[in-house]
């Protein structure tokens, strides 16, 4: 009988013990579960990110693929307009060819504003140093002071990213006429 109460003695003993050790157990396994899980998620939003940057690129790529190719064409646009501006619209001998000259420049803006090149021409406008670029000032007593007098050269963007700033004569106020002698006498 002294056998079974040394048993049942150590039988709570062995029981907490083995208890102890299974709940240190399940709690090792509940932190690297969660761990796991923690880890499972940060690579989920990882991958989304990834997916999202790359979705992000292609689309910038669709959208700006032209603009190397849009900025070449420029040049031509500009020679196209000076063109018509130096040709004397009145002359009968070179109506045909101001005709053909403008017919081209309408088609190549239509073809540019299909694909979203869209030209900054700021004449009488506040001057912005985002979109344009001063070339000179002017006094100027009909417009306002910062203000786009003359554009030497059209700017353009393409889909709202700026391709070429406008080349622009900015106005500033006249300055003051001080008297001159004779009128002071």
């Amino acid at each position: 009988m002294a056998d079974e109460q040394t048993q049942d003695t150590q039988t709570p003993d062995a029981n907490s013990a083995a208890g102890d050790e299974l709940a240190t157990r399940v709690q090792v396994l509940e932190e690297q579960l969660a761990a796991a899980q923690d880890q499972s998620l940060r690579v989920a939003a990882d991958l989304q990110n990834v997916r999202r940057r790359a979705e992000q690129d292609v689309e910038k790529a669709h959208k700006f693929a032209l603009e190397k190719f849009a900025g070449d064409l420029l040049p031509i646009i500009d020679s196209l307009e000076r063109g018509l501006e130096l040709s004397n619209p009145d002359d009968e001998n070179i109506r045909p060819m101001r005709e053909g000259i403008e017919l081209t420049l309408k088609m190549f803006q239509d073809t540019l504003k299909r694909y979203q090149l869209e030209a900054i021409d700021p004449h009488g406008e506040p001057f912005n140093a985002v979109l344009h670029q001063a070339m000179a000032m002017q006094e100027s007593a009909d417009l306002e002071p910062n203000s786009v007098l003359k554009v030497f050269q059209k700017g353009y963007q393409l889909n709202g990213r700026l391709l070429r700033p406008a080349m622009v004569v900015v106005s500033k106020a006249p300055a003051p006429v001080s008297p001159s002698i004779d009128e002071q006498a």
